[in-house]
């Protein structure tokens, strides 16, 4: 599936000649990524196409005369587009001139040279182990190094991903986002503004019954029982009382498998959990927490008379969904790092035969949509593995289409938008325009 890249703000700059280029902010998952120019994504591609011929996406032509506005609002699209189709084959994602140039310009954006460091990797419990890596290693290889610290079995890696965390006062987390295999730890956690923030190691699927793919291993094992002790002492899982009694015996018995057993049968086992936001539903500004996994957006909506309404939408009825960004980008010192303070996900839903619009206001928003990819992309895998040749209705845009769900046919059914009569032009050399994501 496609990636959150998107480009929705440009920059001119003065060149050395004493003409001028753009700049090109390209921010991912909400955070700004890096700054690049045409000429070097040019070059990339033009590597790329050596490596892979003409199945890359097409890239945006030169101009060889001065562009208007118009002109450079349909490159800015056509990269953002570009960008994105190209992450949509995991060949080209696992290709070494694909990660060399985005470690690259990642370094370069955020002036940090290649050198040796110490990083502190929190573990669910809390506690952190100290790895050896250089500010050049990606977060596939960071993972790679705490792994071997750890002990934990190298083809089960898959299962488990580096995330930016947010440690909380009175002891609350929050997840700020999934490290992409391609970024570099120790840049994004530099860069990202965000306080109190580390890197976390955490399980990386949604669906609990994946567990089984684990227990074979001994320090998976107890890192899926870090994880949900943690996440019922933070009140994301919520046990009943009898099931907490059990759980807490099964604790103090030190048997992390059976307590594992008894886990999967609590409410909320293995979500994500957000931070508390706002929606439009059942009226607008009403107060809500989502938990998000194993099939399923579970709200807990705080009504107007102080009241709460629990509602939970299944993923086989959700349709598509789509963030938008509301606010500006630009202060006085140009591009801000995150988007993440302005955000909406709206996502269709399927209620008594009508397809009705449900709208969250989050600064997780690109989490959230990246939850819900993980979910239909888990489902997608499940079905194929039950019977390759099965056909499923992939509703998308409006309509039904057959597809065979081998990996190559995932549909993506999310966008993401800027609301363009909010965005705020702080710089008259700065252009905006229409972000889309036609099929993401």
């Amino acid at each position: 599936m496609k990636m959150h890249f998107c480009i929705p703000v440009s920059q001119q700059r003065p060149d050395a000649l004493g003409g001028r280029y753009v700049l090109y902010s390209v921010y991912l998952d909400g955070f700004l990524f890096c700054k690049v120019r045409y000429s070097q994504l040019h070059g990339w591609n033009e590597q790329l196409r050596r490596v892979f011929g003409n199945c890359l996406p097409p890239f945006p032509p030169k101009y060889y005369l001065a562009m208007t506005t118009s002109m450079a609002d349909e490159r800015r699209d056509q990269l953002e587009q570009y960008l994105q189709n190209l992450t949509t084959d995991p060949n080209v994602l696992r290709s070494d001139v694909f990660v060399e140039f985005l470690k690259l310009v990642q370094l370069n954006t955020f002036n940090t040279a290649t050198k040796k460091m110490s990083l502190d990797v929190f573990l669910p419990n809390g506690r952190s182990t100290k790895v050896e890596i250089l500010t050049s290693d990606t977060a596939e290889r960071v993972l790679e190094v705490v792994a071997h610290k750890i002990g934990l079995c190298r083809e089960l890696l898959g299962y488990f991903g580096l995330f930016l965390i947010r440690f909380c006062k009175e002891g609350k987390l929050s997840v700020v986002k999934k490290l992409a295999d391609f970024e570099l730890p120790y840049v994004s956690l530099r860069s990202s503004e965000v306080e109190n923030c580390k890197v976390g190691l955490r399980k990386w699927y949604m669906d609990p019954s994946l567990d089984a793919m684990l227990m074979d291993c001994r320090v998976a094992v107890d890192l899926l029982y870090m994880q949900a002790v943690q996440d019922i002492e933070k009140g994301w899982a919520k046990p009943t009382q009898v099931q907490r009694q059990k759980l807490e015996a099964l604790q103090k018995e030190d048997n992390p498998t059976k307590f594992l057993e008894l886990s999967r049968e609590v409410r909320h086992y293995g979500h994500v959990q957000l931070d508390p936001c706002t929606c439009d539903y059942p009226e607008p500004g009403c107060g809500a927490v989502l938990s998000v996994g194993n099939n399923e957006i579970s709200c807990c909506i705080t009504l107007p008379d102080d009241q709460t309404q629990d509602i939970v939408f299944q993923m086989n009825r959700v349709k598509c969904w789509q963030v938008t960004f509301l606010g500006t980008l630009l202060n006085l010192y140009g591009p801000q790092r995150t988007l993440n303070q302005n955000l909406e996900l709206r996502f269709q839903y399927s209620k008594e035969n009508c397809w009705q619009w449900f709208v969250i206001y989050t600064k997780q928003a690109f989490l959230l949509s990246s939850c819900l990819k993980k979910m239909i992309s888990e489902k997608m895998v499940k079905l194929a593995a039950e019977n390759p040749e099965m056909q499923i209705e992939v509703p998308e845009q409006g309509k039904s289409n057959k597809h065979h769900i081998h990996q190559s046919q995932q549909k993506d059914y999310s966008s993401f938008l800027p609301r363009t009569n909010k965005i705020k032009i702080a710089k008259d050399d700065c252009v905006f325009g229409t972000i889309k994501e036609e099929d993401l």
